[in-house]
């Protein structure tokens, strides 16, 4: 905990430093937000968030967690180069959030661990107002651990880490831009790595994060979409949406060796990643934001079941939401001092 903390700040300090050192007028900004002008600037936006819930009962009748406490973390950054008509845009989201509880000894438990880079370079087509030939970087992963909570003695068995899994996408396509709101990118020929530990991969048979057993990678040649938007609903409210789409030329069904079909794929089975974000604004240092998450992955099916280290049967996972399926589903509500970088 002490790390990521340390971490943050550092990663706020330093965007801080380096955005001051690029500033540019509101009236500009809000200018190239919607249109795309010829100009030479650094465009920047910022924001950390840090929130804090904090609950204590004694002799409740009602009952609940004698004590507990949740500690949010949200930082959104953008830093945009223009230069006439080449535009290099990086982005970065990052959040992390650990809940205590009486009950558990205070022990943390993880509710939301993301890193999320993405840089682009694009250059405008000739004759063309709003479109760029783009080349993408994306980078996905996570800060800390983190565990199935369900399971029994679940400290003992973490599920995924630090650069395992970590996504890399490299993509080259076209771009249509208008401003810094809307973006939508579309290559059809992209080359995506998955990265992870043999810790994790050698666990099970089928491997983990769609790499196969006791491998440390994969790698993925296919069709990329990324759409972005954002809109202010009101003064006080702004909405971002991001939908990213993959599908991989090279997928193909999986068999075992006596040749039976253990997991069926196909170019078909496109990747879903949504991302959505309500803030809305209260007071001049306050923010309530809500944030949902949604991912459709086929290599990455739903394990309803558990084995149990005594028996050694199956044993069936007790938690919400199994209806849902393959879909991977994230809610997380975060109010919170917030401190914009201008």
């Amino acid at each position: 905990m002490r790390k990521i903390c340390t971490l943050m700040l550092l990663l706020a300090v330093s965007t801080s430093l380096s955005f001051g050192q690029v500033s540019q007028t509101d009236k500009i900004k809000s200018a190239l937000s919607t249109e795309n002008k010829d100009t030479v600037a650094w465009i920047h936006t910022g924001e950390l968030i840090l929130g804090l819930n904090q609950g204590f009962l004694h002799n409740w009748a009602a009952g609940g967690e004698v004590a507990s406490l949740a500690v949010d973390g949200l930082f959104s950054g953008n830093i945009t180069r223009l230069y006439h008509n080449q535009v290099w845009s990086n982005t970065l989201d990052a959040s992390y959030s650990l809940f205590y509880a009486y009950s558990n000894g205070f022990v943390p438990r993880k509710v939301d661990d993301r890193l999320d880079f993405t840089s682009k370079y694009g250059s405008k087509l000739k004759n063309s107002k709003d479109i760029y030939f783009t080349g993408l970087f994306n980078f996905k992963s996570q800060f800390t651990k983190a565990y199935d909570y369900t399971v029994p003695n679940w400290q003992n068995t973490p599920i995924s880490d630090f650069l395992s899994p970590a996504y890399l996408t490299l993509a080259a396509g076209m771009e249509y831009r208008k401003g810094a709101n809307i973006s939508l990118f579309l290559s059809p020929l992209a080359l995506r790595m998955t990265l992870a530990s043999t810790k994790y991969t050698s666990r099970d048979p089928q491997g983990a994060f769609g790499i196969d057993y006791n491998k440390t990678s994969r790698t993925e040649l296919g069709a990329y979409f990324s759409g972005r938007y954002q809109h202010d609903i009101t003064p006080n409210i702004n909405f971002k949406t991001r939908l990213d789409l993959y599908a991989n030329y090279l997928a193909k069904n999986s068999t075992d060796s006596l040749g039976n079909v253990v997991k069926k794929d196909n170019p078909g089975n496109v990747d879903v990643y949504w991302d959505n974000m309500i803030a809305i604004k209260l007071g001049k240092h306050f923010n309530l934001n809500i944030g949902v998450t949604a991912i459709y992955d086929n290599d990455l099916p739903y394990e309803n079941t558990y084995t149990d280290p005594v028996t050694h049967l199956q044993v069936a996972k007790n938690e919400p939401g199994s209806g849902l399926g393959w879909l991977q589903l994230k809610e997380v509500m975060t109010f919170g001092f917030v401190y914009k970088i201008h």
